[in-house]
């Protein structure tokens, strides 16, 4: 049961560091994955929101969580990158589909970013099935809530 908890930790860690990072900074140091780059659709591939600063933000504070807890950096740089990929997987499907940057479309806004790396624990800590479902569940149930939360105190610009 620890275990759970503890990759559910690093999973929120990863997506909620670019969320604050970009409230702690603003506009400052905000250079877009995709420097503004438009395909064919007139879209940009992920969108202003999906920042350099905000992956390394990500990498910088998982790492640093999972190396208290595992003391193991490569988990947590692990992690954060496959939570990034799933995030910006997700920010690439709503450009596609002509949604404005910051809205959601629910589970593809949570699946992607925490299936990802919680599959490469059920590779690499032989969690079972059901934890893996019991996280994505509990990551999904506690993005929202935090969404919500982080949007009342003006952390985030969208309730969501």
């Amino acid at each position: 049961m620890e275990e759970i908890f503890k990759i559910l930790l690093l999973i929120l860690v990863a997506n909620g560091a670019p969320v604050l990072i970009s409230y702690l900074f603003s506009h400052r140091m905000s250079l877009p994955v995709d420097f503004g780059v438009q395909l064919k659709d007139q879209q940009p591939i992920f969108g202003a929101t999906k920042t350099w600063r905000g992956i390394i933000a990500s990498i910088a504070a998982t790492v640093a969580v999972s190396y208290l807890l595992y003391h193991e950096v490569a988990i947590g740089l692990s992690i954060a990158l496959l939570a990034m990929c799933g995030d910006l997987f997700s920010s690439f499907i709503k450009r596609r589909l002509k949604k404005a940057p910051g809205s959601q479309i629910l589970l593809l806004d949570q699946l992607p970013e925490s299936t990802m790396p919680t599959l490469l624990m059920l590779y690499l800590h032989h969690i079972d099935l059901m934890q893996v479902i019991a996280i994505i569940t509990g990551f999904i149930i506690i993005e929202l809530l935090l969404s919500v939360l982080l949007f009342r105190v003006g952390i985030r610009k969208h309730p969501y």
